[in-house]
Parts: C-alpha cells; sequence; structure tokens
C-alpha cells in the first residue's frame, strides 16, 4: 500500500498538538486522525493504535567518562551561579599559587606583578564581598545551615551592599542581620542568640540591622511559627514523637486561643514542650527545658500557666500525678 504524505499541520484539540508536515498517513487504516507524544517522540493513529514513527531523542551527553578526570575535562560547563562568591562565579584568577614553582625569576616577578594589578583593579564593592562572603560562610557552617539559607543570605547581602546599606554600620552585623533574614524566609528556626553567639554580635544590633535592611530592600518576612521550633527543642531533650505530636496540638490550640500572638516563638514553644512531656509522663525539669529554649525560668513558668488556664489541661495533668 502506498504512503502519503501530508504537507499540512494537523491540529488535534484533546491535547493541541501539531503532527508536522512530514508526516505519514496511517499505512495500516489510511486514517489521518494522528496524535504526537512529543515525550515519547512517538506518531501514533488514534484509529487502530499503530505507532507510524518513533523518534526517541536522547538529551543526555555524547560522550561516555570511566574515570572522574575524564568527564572534567571533556565538560563544556562550569560551575553554577551562585552568589556565595563574590563574583557569582564567573570570575577568572591569573594563575594560581601552584604555579610560582613552575616559573623562572622573570617569570615570577610577572607573575606577581599581574596578580597585584589584578586586585587593584577590582572595585570597593567586590572587596568588601570577599571578606563578607567569607565571614557568612563561617557563620552558616557554626549554625549548620542549609545551602539554601547561605545561598539566600549572600543575594540579600550583595543587594545591601549595592545600595549601600552597609555604609555606617559593621560588615558583620550587616551579615548576621542577612542571615536572620534568610532563616526566617526559609523557615529555618534560629535565634537572634544564637546568632549573637556565632557572630560575636550583640543581639539588639542585629535586630535593628535586620530591620533596616527588610524594610530599605522590601523584603516581606512572615512572623516565626513556633512549632518550628519543637523538633530542635525535642530532640536535645530527647523527647519521645508522641510528645512532639502532643506539643504541636497543644500550639495549635494556643493559636486558636491567641496565646502566641505578642510573646516570643521560642518561650511559647518551649512551654507548651514542657506541659505535653509533663502530660506523657516524661517529666523535665523547668531549668532543661529553659536552657535548650535559651529563656529563662521565670518565661517557661509564666507561659506553663497560662496555657494550664487557658486550655484547661491542670485537671489532665492531676490525674497524672494521682
Amino acid at each position: 500500500m502506498p504512503i502519503l504524505i501530508y504537507k499540512s499541520y494537523y491540529t488535534f484539540p484533546r491535547r493541541q498538538l501539531k503532527v508536522p508536515s512530514y508526516i505519514k498517513k496511517c499505512p495500516e487504516c489510511g486514517g489521518i486522525n494522528l496524535i504526537l507524544n512529543k515525550e515519547r517522540g512517538e506518531v501514533v493513529c488514534k484509529d487502530c493504535g499503530l505507532v507510524i514513527e518513533e523518534k526517541v531523542i536522547d538529551f543526555g551527553q555524547e560522550w561516555r567518562e570511566f574515570e572522574s578526570d575524564q568527564g572534567d575535562k571533556k565538560r563544556r560547563t562550569g560551575a553554577p551561579m551562585t552568589y556565595t562568591k563574590y563574583d557569582r562565579g564567573l570570575g577568572t584568577d591569573v594563575g594560581q599559587k601552584g604555579d610560582i614553582f613552575k616559573l623562572t625569576g622573570k617569570g615570577r616577578n610577572k607573575f606577581f606583578r599581574l596578580r597585584k594589578w589584578q586586585y587593584r583593579i577590582s572595585t570597593a564593592i567586590e572587596r568588601n564581598l570577599k571578606l563578607a562572603l567569607a565571614e557568612l560562610k563561617r557563620v552558616a557552617s557554626y549554625l549548620k545551615l542549609p545551602k539554601s539559607v547561605e545561598e539566600e543570605s549572600a543575594r540579600i547581602y550583595t543587594m545591601a551592599v549595592q545600595r549601600g546599606l552597609v555604609r555606617g554600620r559593621s560588615m558583620e552585623s550587616v551579615v548576621a542581620g542577612a542571615l536572620y533574614a534568610a532563616c526566617r524566609r526559609h523557615e529555618v528556626p534560629r535565634t537572634l542568640d544564637e546568632l549573637a553567639e556565632a557572630s560575636g554580635i550583640d543581639k539588639k544590633e542585629i535586630g535593628r540591622t535586620y530591620r533596616f535592611a527588610t524594610r530599605e530592600l522590601c523584603i516581606k518576612i512572615l512572623p516565626s511559627n513556633p512549632v518550628d521550633y519543637i523538633p530542635r527543642f525535642a530532640s536535645a531533650l530527647k523527647l519521645s514523637a508522641e510528645t512532639q505530636s502532643k506539643s504541636v496540638e497543644i500550639l495549635e490550640q494556643a493559636e486558636k486561643a491567641e496565646l502566641t500572638s505578642g510573646r516570643g516563638p521560642t518561650g511559647i514553644s518551649a512551654a507548651a514542650l514542657y506541659v505535653a512531656a509533663l502530660l506523657n509522663n516524661e517529666k523535665r525539669t523547668q531549668r532543661e527545658v529553659a536552657d535548650v529554649a535559651g529563656v529563662t525560668e521565670v518565661t517557661i513558668r509564666n507561659r506553663y500557666k497560662e496555657l494550664l488556664i487557658k486550655l484547661k489541661l491542670k485537671k489532665k495533668l492531676e490525674k497524672i500525678k494521682k
């Protein structure tokens, strides 16, 4: 049976896919009701189901590598762009330090001279970013922050430098403020006290810089959720999963009763965890919970009393004690 070629496009409203002009008429049933499946690279007859044409497109690399060194040599792209480097990973350097031993006396002088001039022609923003991003990586490593938070904080700091928000403020405080803003955006629970300990900057100074940077850069950040702190505190106190789930339920009830508004998230989450531990007969002292949460025992005690009264948990605790 002869195969006919149609020089037009057939459009099917079901999938809105076009069969190109070179496609053939179905040799089995002679139908022209054809479907192009782009995922599989197939042209299928809708009437009889015959696969008329099959073109498998391989989007992988056209070469093979048997060792890691071979792959590095054959790849035609570099590392992805990142804000954690002052030049976003696109810059180049004049030689490497290991090249010094391969050069003679005149070659070494020329090498050092070129590197010196490369440093001199760099802008003030680039020199600032070199120092600041190194400090940012140190603090992020100390706090064990994920790469996404590190990337976001580096982006915030770069925007702050480009808009001149760093002038009149210490580099370390702006770095800490950017890290705290990134933690809040990615819902990674880190307190100002932890950032102050890691960076060596006063907690109030970090808070002022954080508020100034978010206001000037128009970064919208939602209030921190006390539930985010529960897994960290429960892990540090070695509490069971049942206690952790119970504390989340208590926090949800407290939020409905409007007990969380206007109160620190660490204090209310630590108090909810303390109450849940008592209800599940996993007793922890208020001092232990306060040390883990980074708050005072008075804060735990006050929030604990509020939860008992407002959520009517006092009778349940009395039954457990008996």
